[in-house]
């Protein structure tokens, strides 16, 4: 409806990158939008899943996909307004992460036992996700990563080691992580706060609008 409202498009495709397991649970769905929607399994760590995801990606694509959005399912809370922001920034920068900036003060610990020092919190930022990127600098990043063992935290890391820029795009703090309980029962007052419907993916009259001119 977004999309359609606004004269844009959704993504093309999309990949779930999802244990082998809990994958029966979704095949419905894949199916109902085969051809768009489709399974990658996870890898060992998480540059192995998003390698992988990416794979699918340009299987499907092609060259039709230029950039790559990677998401993480434990932050359902991105706004629609996050995810145009950031993918406009890695447009025009090449790679765009969201992020807010850190609240915390925070401390270096070499002993985890006696504080080191006090890490200046301005220039610090807690990164959120999707994180945008352009496909070949994706695929660049991860044969160097490989060929020279280099260890990535997150995947604009990947881009950092090339020595190329990434664009910090200002989040909301409501993108939060949900990891335990207390996440959820925060997760859920936000959505009764803005109001929000479940979505039933299967419901002939929810659709998929990825024929609108690009905006």
């Amino acid at each position: 409806a977004f999309a359609r409202e606004n004269g844009t498009s959704g993504p093309p495709v999309v990949v779930l990158v999802m244990d082998p397991k809990y994958q029966p649970e979704y095949q419905p769905i894949v199916e109902k939008y085969a051809g768009r929607l489709a399974f990658a399994n996870p890898g060992e760590e998480r540059q192995g899943s998003v390698e992988n995801g990416l794979g699918k990606l340009v299987e499907l694509a092609g060259g039709s996909c230029k950039y790559v959005a990677v998401h993480d399912s434990a932050r359902p809370l991105v706004t629609i307004k996050e995810v145009c922001d950031v993918v406009s920034d890695a447009k025009e920068h090449g790679a765009a992460v969201l992020g807010v900036p850190c609240k915390a003060t925070i401390k270096e610990s070499e002993d985890g036992s006696m504080v080191l020092r006090t890490i200046p919190r301005a220039r610090l930022w807690e990164v959120h996700t999707p994180q945008v990127i352009k496909i070949d600098t994706l695929q660049r990043g991860f044969a160097k990563v490989e060929a020279e063992n280099l260890e990535v935290t997150d995947d604009v890391s990947i881009v950092e080691q090339l020595g190329e820029p990434v664009k910090l795009t200002l989040g909301e703090y409501t993108n939060l992580k949900i990891t335990t309980p207390e996440d959820m029962n925060l997760a859920i007052s936000i959505l009764d706060e803005r109001k929000m419907q479940p979505v039933d993916l299967l419901d002939e009259a929810y659709g998929w609008e990825v024929d609108a001119p690009a905006k």
